[in-house]
């Protein structure tokens, strides 16, 4: 069971779902069927900061976007999951794949489909937007909402922890 427990000292990969995490959980569809995201920049720079200190990221996602493969390739994620049923399924093959533990993971969401992989994950983190029943469930609650520097927000103190624990 998922709930306040302790961050990871050894964190090696944090995971994040798309809609409602990186962006507002809006999307835009024209009516030629062409959709359409917002992504915050500060974000962006996070997500870059942690890598370059040495962290897996990768987006585990239950809908599959164009501009989402766009993004994360600007951005140099490498592991970019899309129109993914099982999240859980998609973690473990990470987690073999890096040669990692699940407890030296960690998950950012927002919604009931997120709930699976937050708990197997080390740490389980919640937008400020997420729903009640995440909220209850995660280790961690962040101050802004999806969209709007929630992603940043996880990226320092994902920095800010993992300097603690390895210095």
């Amino acid at each position: 069971m998922v709930g306040k427990r302790k961050f990871p000292s050894n964190l090696r990969l944090i995971g994040f779902d798309v809609d409602g995490v990186f962006t507002d959980g809006r999307f835009y569809l024209s009516d030629q069927g062409v959709e359409s995201k917002a992504f915050n920049t500060q974000d962006g720079y996070g997500i870059r900061q942690v890598i370059d200190a040495g962290l897996v990221v990768a987006v585990i996602s239950g809908r599959q976007s164009k501009s989402v493969d766009i993004r994360m390739a600007e951005l140099g994620v490498t592991y970019v999951i899309q129109g993914c049923e099982n999240k859980v399924g998609a973690l473990e093959s990470l987690i073999e794949k890096l040669g990692i533990a699940a407890d030296q993971t960690a998950y950012v969401g927002d919604d009931i489909p997120d709930l699976p992989v937050m708990r197997r994950s080390g740490f389980g983190i919640a937008v400020a937007n997420a729903v009640a029943a995440v909220k209850a469930e995660c280790d961690l609650v962040t101050v802004a909402p999806g969209g709007a520097g929630a992603v940043r927000e996880v990226c320092d103190f994902l920095l800010a922890a993992t300097r603690i624990y390895r210095n």
